[in-house]
């Protein structure tokens, strides 16, 4: 089920797919992906769990009607919260890939009732230093800018073998499917995807970490064994926050459930899936 709902100031598009009569995850996806990052992972959830996607502001088929502070993390947040109360959704299971994933943590710090369970993929909370974050910030902009010079799908499709040739995707260019990934890239707006970048990449974001270490939410955090960066992340997030579980995920980069959905599934439906057992996380007349 594909809707598109006007809320504030974005027209936010959404789909359902799953068992409506279980407890419901929330996917969202990461930079230049779409509602269709997880639909292989969702394929072998969905008889056990009701699956919401979305497209992040920026991507795929949600716009953004307001003024460009919206592409923002904080009222990005705010405007899935809005979704979730407009679709009557009280809680849902989490799950959040790469700048999704910072997503997903600032929404469980600022909202913990709403999420009980978090999973995040490849994430991390931010930068810690003022410094750190005025670097990234610059870098973002010059990725930006190559964003915003991308008027033919040619130049879109290098600019994407390019940012794929990055040390932390490892091996992600010779997967049998990279193809299907870059289809799925292509449906966004280079231009677009500048604004989010600006506005929500990681130099951007307030940093999580002082937060972090006050969370008593369950979260699964998951690195990929060639994504040696978000290795040491997480087992930095993993140690100063005692309500989290980092696994490293065998034959996988950065983009985890593309390379080893199989693993992937195992490791999040069965951290869910006892809690789903105990109460069914469906809040909303289907």
């Amino acid at each position: 089920m594909n809707n598109i709902v006007n809320i504030n100031s974005y027209a936010f598009y959404y789909s359902f797919s799953g068992n409506p009569n279980k407890s419901l995850i929330l996917f969202i996806h990461g930079f230049m992906g779409n509602s269709q990052e997880f639909d292989g992972v969702i394929r072998s959830l969905k008889k056990d769990f009701y699956c919401l996607t979305i497209d992040l502001p920026g991507h795929g088929n949600t716009k953004v009607l307001g003024a460009d502070k919206c592409y923002s993390m904080a009222q990005t947040a705010q405007g899935l919260i809005n979704l979730l109360d407009n679709l009557q959704i009280t809680k849902c299971f989490l799950v959040g890939y790469s700048m999704g994933g910072r997503l997903a943590l600032y929404l469980t710090l600022n909202f913990p009732h709403k999420f009980p369970k978090v999973v995040l993929e490849s994430a991390s909370p931010g930068l810690p230093t003022v410094i750190e974050q005025l670097n990234r910030i610059k870098r973002d902009g010059q990725i930006a800018k190559k964003l915003e010079r991308c008027t033919e799908e040619s130049d879109f499709i290098t600019f994407l073998l390019h940012w794929y040739s990055q040390p932390i995707f490892g091996n992600l260019k010779n997967h049998p499917h990279f193809q299907d990934l870059i289809e799925i890239r292509l449906k966004n707006h280079p231009k677009e995807l500048a604004k989010s970048l600006r506005f929500m990449g990681v130099g951007c974001q307030p940093s999580l970490w002082e937060k972090l270490k006050n969370n008593t939410n369950p979260l699964l955090l998951l690195a990929g064994e060639y994504d040696k960066k978000f290795i040491d992340i997480n087992e930095k997030m993993a140690n100063i926050c005692q309500f989290s579980q980092l696994r490293i995920i065998r034959n996988a980069g950065h983009n985890i459930h593309f390379e080893n959905p199989k693993n992937f599934v195992e490791n999040i439906g069965s951290f869910f899936r006892n809690q789903a057992e105990m109460e069914e996380l469906n809040f909303k007349d289907k």
